[in-house]
């Protein structure tokens, strides 16, 4: 009994390290099963965002790209015109001017392309948009000069990485020569918060190490019926900038120049 016993045992213990071992294979092979079922995965995604249309495939990052576009002159427009009359300096002042015309331009430019692609637009920014908008509003003087350069810089830093995404990837002609079109106007912008001389790059740089920020918004619907979006509102722009260019045209931008810090600070 007590050998029986021993032999029942030992195979007992031997079938359990069997079936041990044998689950642990099936762990490790069904993963590289399960993988190998998805190939593609990558490339399924983007041909299930993806619409087509007349201008070449419309994919679901080039819908957001048109969507963010509309939303930076929905707020950044507002912002230029405070600028005109909030700002201390010619510097700021001049940063305001380029913010009315550049959106101004864009505003209608990407008008034009997500009617001819039925795309719908919003009308108002986003609720990060308005918190931005109200900091600028409750600051005065040079504390304003500072919040609406490094605001605006800020801002214009994280869609200028979109843009060159959208421009290196899209097979859309309509949208190809949008994000042309918002690449000059955000480097315009850029530059010309910068001629400030209020940047703090510290701080950006400290942002963009920081985690990534999730998009402004999600990817709109495919195309579909419309409804005018209308001029940003409440934007009416000043007529003290120029004229803008027609919607095909490109606006044309002078550079002030550098400023060390607000007026006053040189004596």
């Amino acid at each position: 009994m007590r050998t029986t016993n021993g032999r029942g045992g030992l195979f007992s213990g031997t079938g359990l390290i069997v079936a041990g071992l044998t689950a642990t294979l099936i762990a490790l092979v069904f993963p590289i099963w399960s993988y190998a079922d998805r190939s593609g995965t990558g490339a399924d995604v983007l041909s299930a965002s993806t619409v087509t249309t007349e201008y070449g495939p419309l994919s679901g990052l080039d819908r957001e790209f048109i969507t963010k576009v509309r939303l930076a002159g929905l707020w950044e427009l507002p912002a230029g015109q405070q600028a005109q009359t909030k700002g201390t300096t010619e510097a700021v002042r001049t940063a305001g001017d380029h913010l009315i015309e550049g959106h101004t331009f864009l505003d209608a430019r990407v008008r034009n392309v997500a009617a001819r692609l039925s795309l719908p637009l919003p009308n108002q920014p986003t609720d990060q948009q308005k918190a931005w908008l109200d900091t600028l509003t409750a600051a005065q003087g040079e504390e304003y000069d500072r919040e609406f350069a490094n605001v605006l810089r800020l801002a214009h830093g994280k869609v200028f990485s979109v843009v060159a995404q959208v421009r290196a990837t899209t097979r859309n002609s309509l949208v190809r020569d949008l994000a042309d079109d918002a690449n000059t106007t955000v480097l315009d912008h850029i530059k010309v918060l910068e001629a400030t001389g209020l940047v703090d790059y510290d701080a950006i740089a400290r942002d963009a190490a920081a985690a990534s920020t999730p998009p402004i918004t999600n990817s709109p619907a495919p195309p579909g019926p419309l409804i005018d979006p209308g001029s940003p509102v409440p934007v009416t722009p000043s007529p003290s900038p120029p004229t803008p260019s027609p919607a095909e045209s490109s606006p044309r931008y002078t550079l002030p120049p550098a400023a060390n810090g607000p007026e006053g600070d040189d004596t």
